[in-house]
């Protein structure tokens, strides 16, 4: 069985929503306010404050009559613990893991469910970067979250394909089966821009071995981009074909902008081999910002006013191993409200122009050169084994 590809809804609306001490009251808001059917798909859960709270939501909804439904990966659910678990279930939530570890499987226990979804009595939808841990969801003492993030919430006719997805990937979570790749993307198009306050949705989803709908998606944009092409994403290791097509476009006078991680990140190699990229697309033209207040940890792309939001990062491992999902928009508002928070991140980010980059200490150079080596070794190797 095959998940399809969805096509462009009219009429959805948008609202989004930055950093945990934001998003995190909204979900917890909605688990209230459902009524019928909660279902999640989840990659990072972690046992902690965070997610205490959240189970209990959720058994209170099971109380009250609504159907709850947990998807989650084996990896990045290894640290919830069995007997949080066990709680869910005797609460009477359903619960699902996706791919479990088998010695017998070989590489495809790299294959993991990395999508972030939920959803509401098949009305509210959201998507993002979230991961349930105190770091995603609760402010410190400061009154913010560790981990810099944002929530998209969608309604309209777009929720039906969010649904459809989750429902495909329910009924397979025992890992990567045979199935038939997704036709030609070459005709998914995006209709022109509504001129009311509701806009157009497209339900992307990445699955290696029958679709790169997202990538196609974001390629499409960036070579017919006019004014600006601006990416976030915490792990740069992009595929040749994103960085010809960045190039491209800032050749052509478009205003390119990368918003990555500075030095507060979780995996600081994945930092240093992806900065072997930056000479290159520096002398392009293409401006590099890294963020230094927190860990940046977007999955953002505004390309004039078509937007993408949801799980992807666009480096190697998402675009190989990874299950994801990204809401692509385009919408006036939903393009305006992604605009001020990458113009609020630039400010907090500190620019690298070429000549600065030439002027790298010695030991920045070698890490890059280290980390840039194994990473191409690490890369060949699972290109030769799939």
């Amino acid at each position: 069985m095959t998940v399809s590809i969805y096509p462009w809804r009219a009429n959805n609306g948008f609202e989004l929503t930055v950093d945990g001490e934001n998003f995190f009251p909204k979900v917890l808001d909605a688990i209230a306010q459902a009524q019928t059917s909660i279902d999640i798909e989840m990659y990072l859960v972690e046992t902690g404050q965070a997610t205490a709270i959240l189970i209990q939501a959720l058994s209170a909804a099971v109380g009250r009559g609504v159907r709850v439904r947990c998807l989650l990966d084996d990896i990045g659910s290894r640290e919830f613990v069995a007997q949080e678990r066990e709680q869910l279930r005797d609460g009477g939530i359903e619960l699902r893991i996706y791919n479990p570890l088998r010695l017998m499987r070989g590489l495809w226990n790299f294959h993991r469910d990395h999508r972030k979804i939920l959803i509401f009595d098949n009305h509210l939808a959201m998507t993002g970067g979230f991961g349930l841990s105190d770091e995603f969801c609760l402010p410190d003492e400061h009154g913010q979250t560790l981990w810099h993030d944002q929530m998209l919430a969608v309604t309209g006719l777009a929720v039906v394909d969010w649904l459809a997805l989750f429902e495909h990937q329910w009924k397979q979570t025992d890992g990567p089966r045979p199935g038939r790749p997704l036709p030609s993307l070459r005709r998914i198009r995006p209709p022109p821009a509504p001129d009311g306050k509701h806009g157009w949705a497209r339900v992307t989803h990445m699955d290696s071995r029958y679709s790169n709908d997202i990538l196609h998606g974001l390629l499409v944009q960036i070579r017919a981009a006019e004014k600006h092409v601006w990416l976030a994403t915490p792990y740069f290791l992009p595929a040749w074909r994103i960085r010809r097509a960045l190039q491209g476009a800032a050749r052509r006078g478009v205003d390119v902008r990368l918003l990555l991680c500075g030095q507060i990140m979780d995996h600081p190699p994945v930092r240093y081999a992806g900065q072997r990229y930056y000479s290159r697309l520096l002398k392009a033209g293409i401006r590099i910002f890294e963020y230094q207040p927190r860990f940046l940890h977007l999955k953002s792309a505004l390309v004039d006013d078509w937007t993408s939001l949801g799980s992807c990062n666009f480096d190697h491992w998402s675009l190989h191993w990874n299950l994801e999902a990204n809401q692509h928009g385009i919408d006036v508002g939903l393009a305006d409200s992604v605009r001020e928070t990458f113009e609020k991140d630039f400010s907090a980010s500190h620019e690298w122009t070429l000549e600065a980059w030439r002027r790298l200490p010695r030991w920045h150079r070698l890490k890059i050169r280290m980390w840039g080596q194994i990473n191409r070794w690490v890369t060949m190797w699972f290109h030769i084994k799939r």
